[in-house]
Order: structure tokens, then C-alpha cells, then sequence
């Protein structure tokens, strides 16, 4: 088993040395963060706090050490600390090119499962987290939830340890790193396609050295917008007009990509 952690030291030792914090909210849904750059989010945690003891204190501060937060097993300092790190990052040269933005019908926060929904038939899916309307979007898919706080379809988290080693494809929410089960999750999925997810999913090339096949992470389209929208309590308002998904494949260059994309075409017929 590898080191836990090597992730997380990745992801810190990317932000860069200067970055400042200009603002840091934490909203219902996502906590947001921006720099003199960028604007960054993280999924909040569930459960509201009145005593946290930082409100106040974060702007000005360097990204760098707010950051580390990260890895820390509070929740709250580990969002901030990923929104941080989101907020920090300049895209990827090595990525530049293979960020391709998603735009499909239905409802834009599942966007990522409508456009590979042809790829996932008749094979074993498991999706980690619980996206609002997934079933209506996955329709005749062998799909299996699993989520920290199961609802009645859901299986519990604790079955990860059953069920992700028989899948063929596995969608994993981000939000995986700051509640720190993204490494055992990305090594039990080691056989299968893991897709990483949502908002709080830094656009990173080395993710491919933890066995991630593709990011799915978005992509801002109207940062006074986003901002408003995770200051009102926003949830899945965000894809509305605020955020795009936008995904890139780790494990194929360009080309196989479009061989991939014709082969999918060609087996609809």
C-alpha cells in the first residue's frame, strides 16, 4: 500500500509560493475561495458549527499554508483547505488542449453521466456520493450508490470494500479528498475506469499516478454569478449558468480519444 498522504503533498506542492487568499466563504453547499488569480471550490461539510475559531481571519493570509488544511481530520478546515488549493492551481500545461468542455441536455449537474451513459450499458457501475436525479439519467444502467449518509437506494460507504473491486466503471466524487477516503477508494477501483467528479476536482495531470482515468472537474463560466449563487445557499444552482463540466482523459492521447468516440457511435447503430 502506498503512502496516503502522497496525494495530498502533490495537490500542495502545485500552489504556488505567492498566491494570496482574497476571500473565503462558506456557504450551505460549497465553500468558495478566491485568490488574486482564480476563484476555487470545495464541497462543505454537512453539519453546521458556531464556534469555529478562524472566521475573520483568512483574507490576506498565504494560500500555501491555509492550504495544508487539507489534510487536516476537522472537515471544515479540510473544505477550506481544498477550495484553497482550487483557487491556487494554474491549469496544467500538460493538459492544455485535453480539457474539453460538456455540455449535454437534461440536468446540467449530471452531465457527466449523460455523456457517458452509452459507455456504461451493460457494464457494473458504482457512483460514490449521491447525485440528486441520477436514476432518471442512468436509466437501464446496473448502477450501485454508495454514500456516507445512504437514502433508501443507497448502500452504505463501508460497502466500498465489497463492491468497487467487481466494477467496471466507478464515478468518485472529490469531495473524497478532503473527507480523506480518496486513496483506499482509487485503490480499490484500480481495475476499473475511475472517473474523478464534481466541483472540488482539481485539474491535475499526475492523477493518473493514482489510477484516475479521466477528471470530469468544470470549469467557471461567471465567477460573480458562482459567487452569489454559494453565498445564498446554493447547491446544484451552480451548473445552471455559474460552472460548466469540462473533462479530461488521463489514460489515452487525442487520437484513441476520437477512436473511442467513433467506436461509441458506431455501436448506438
Amino acid at each position: 500500500m502506498t503512502d496516503s498522504w502522497l496525494v495530498y503533498d502533490m495537490l500542495l506542492d502545485i500552489v504556488p509560493e505567492d498566491a494570496l487568499i482574497e476571500e473565503l466563504m462558506i456557504g450551505l453547499t460549497w465553500t468558495f475561495c478566491r485568490t488574486q488569480d482564480r476563484v476555487g471550490l470545495a464541497m462543505s461539510p454537512a453539519t453546521g458549527c458556531r464556534t469555529l475559531s478562524w472566521p475573520g481571519t483568512l483574507e490576506g493570509q498565504p494560500a500555501r499554508a491555509i492550504a495544508t488544511w487539507v489534510k487536516s481530520w476537522d472537515s471544515y478546515q479540510a473544505a477550506v483547505g481544498m477550495a484553497v488549493i482550487n483557487a491556487s492551481l494554474h491549469q496544467d500545461e500538460e493538459l492544455h488542449g485535453r480539457i474539453h468542455g460538456l455540455r449535454t441536455g437534461g440536468m446540467p449537474n449530471l452531465t457527466v453521466f449523460d455523456y457517458f451513459h452509452a459507455r456504461l450499458l451493460n457494464k457494473k457501475v458504482v457512483v460514490v456520493g449521491r447525485y440528486p436525479g441520477l436514476e432518471s439519467t442512468l436509466q437501464g444502467v446496473d448502477v450501485t450508490v454508495l454514500e456516507m449518509q445512504p437514502g433508501m437506494n443507497d448502500l452504505p460507504s463501508a460497502a466500498s470494500e465489497y463492491i468497487i473491486r467487481q466494477a467496471d466503471w466507478v464515478f468518485l466524487t472529490a469531495s473524497s479528498l478532503t473527507n480523506k477516503t480518496f486513496p483506499r477508494l482509487a485503490e480499490l477501483a484500480v481495475d476499473a475506469n475511475l472517473v474523478l467528479m464534481g466541483p472540488t476536482t482539481p485539474l491535475i495531470a499526475e492523477f493518473s499516478e493514482f489510477g484516475v482515468d479521466y477528471l470530469a472537474g468544470t470549469r467557471v463560466r461567471d465567477d460573480i454569478a458562482l459567487r452569489r449563487i454559494v453565498m445564498e445557499g446554493g447547491g446544484t444552482r451552480i451548473f445552471d449558468s455559474a460552472l460548466e463540466y469540462c473533462l479530461v482523459d488521463l489514460g489515452v492521447n487525442e487520437m484513441d480519444w476520437i477512436k473511442n468516440a467513433i467506436s461509441d457511435t458506431v455501436a448506438k447503430r
